[in-house]
């Protein structure tokens, strides 16, 4: 199986370490058509502003929303924006893809200063807590029409699930527990 990683700005490179740990070719994603033999693809923490108007550039919104619809996408931190349908701080009128029907408060953990780590119980993955790294961190305020919640901090979630679509608001790609992208790989069978 061949995976890539949204790789126009971001914390891309520790996912592609994180997904060649778990035995997966990786493929560092920088055009759209890149995306082809892919069975699935993180969207990295970054910028998520920036990140956005990247893809609308390059052309990767309607290639990325295509792709969705028969692959699974990851967003971590930042991702999860791109992923969400509403955004309500920041600039909630940038360039996503909106396939997640998630309401997401940009940097609702603080600011870089309020970084945290804290252990987070996730059922789905078994009994040993998952370590989260918050940085800069957005958090899901709402979730409608058939989103999952994985995991919470303080009652919010931070992990969600719609189908093949995965969100974290936290950097699993920061630690050594393979755990989370060894289970967004078997999403994609």
């Amino acid at each position: 199986m061949k995976v890539g990683v949204l790789a126009l700005q971001g914390a891309f490179a520790k996912h592609a370490q994180a997904l060649t740990r778990c035995g997966t070719q990786v493929r560092e994603v920088r055009l759209p058509e890149q995306l082809a033999d892919l069975a699935a693809l993180v969207l990295p923490g970054g910028e998520s502003t920036t990140i956005g108007q990247l893809m609308a550039a390059y052309g990767f919104l309607p290639a990325l929303r295509e792709f969705a619809r028969e692959r699974p996408l990851f967003g971590t931190c930042a991702g999860l924006i791109l992923l969400a349908r509403t955004i309500t701080a920041g600039e909630p009128d940038q360039p996503r893809l909106g396939l997640m029907d998630v309401v997401v408060e940009r940097n609702a953990y603080g600011r870089q200063v309020d970084s945290f780590e804290s252990d987070l119980d996730v059922p789905t993955l078994g009994p040993a807590p998952l370590r989260g790294v918050f940085i800069r961190a957005p958090r899901v305020s709402a979730v409608h029409n058939g989103v999952e919640v994985l995991a919470s901090h303080e009652g919010a979630p931070v992990l969600v699930r719609q189908g093949r679509l995965l969100g974290a608001s936290f950097h699993p790609e920061l630690t050594d527990d393979l755990r989370l992208h060894r289970y967004f790989l078997s999403l994609a069978g």
